[in-house]
């Protein structure tokens, strides 16, 4: 493999710490993809990932140049017309459903295990990664979502995963004691680490779930 050109190593470096996502023209991203120091994510907007073999490139470290990185891409969301998964605490009933939700569930679901296997530095795909534990609620969705539960929607009751104040965690919240446990045992085999809990002012039950490192 030929050595990666000095542009090429300053993208490197200046690739998203915790995902890995890569910002710099088409041009250049290609050419990352092409030495298979990158590759495009299927889904659009088709961004560009590190491979475990970029990833190492960037662990050589480089010496820092006075030109300042590409600025960074914004994330997916639903406003750009990407694939967003439902938290269930969404105002508005969904405009896709059925049978046509669920092939886009599918098809994120192993678009993001994909990303697993091309991020993660051993190319685990049992367990979640940088884009996971920088997007938690989005992730913990999307795997809830691909379990077939059910989140939340108006006039309909399903889960609810939102943010947390404790770092790497989210509160997911179900009106049955049955479907609680149901979303628990989707996180866990998605690769999530949980527990139950009970609120202290109410005693509702929800769940913490944080992405497993290891």
């Amino acid at each position: 493999m030929r050595p990666p050109t000095a542009v090429q190593r300053r993208i490197i470096e200046a690739a998203d710490p915790e995902t890995g996502r890569l910002s710099g023209t088409e041009t250049q991203l290609a050419g990352l993809v092409r030495a298979r120091l990158a590759f495009r994510h299927p889904r659009p907007p088709h961004a560009c990932f590190l491979t475990p073999a970029g990833h190492r490139v960037r662990e050589e470290g480089v010496a820092p140049d006075p030109s300042p990185p590409p600025a960074p891409a914004p994330a997916p969301s639903a406003a750009s017309g990407v694939f967003a998964a439902r938290t269930g605490t969404e105002t508005e009933r969904p405009g896709t459903e059925g049978a046509a939700r669920a092939r886009e569930v599918r098809s994120a679901w192993e678009g993001l295990v994909e990303l697993r296997r091309m991020t993660n530095t051993d190319g685990a795909r049992d367990r979640p990664c940088g884009w996971e534990r920088a997007h938690l609620v989005q992730a913990a969705a999307l795997a809830l979502e691909a379990a077939a539960c059910s989140p939340a929607a108006p006039g309909a009751p399903g889960y609810r995963v939102e943010e947390t104040p404790q770092p790497e965690a989210v509160a997911v919240r179900e009106p049955t004691p049955e479907g609680l446990r149901a979303c628990a045992d989707a996180l866990s085999r998605a690769g999530w680490q949980t527990s139950e809990h009970a609120e202290r002012r109410t005693g509702g039950r929800y769940v913490l779930a944080s992405p497993r490192r290891t």
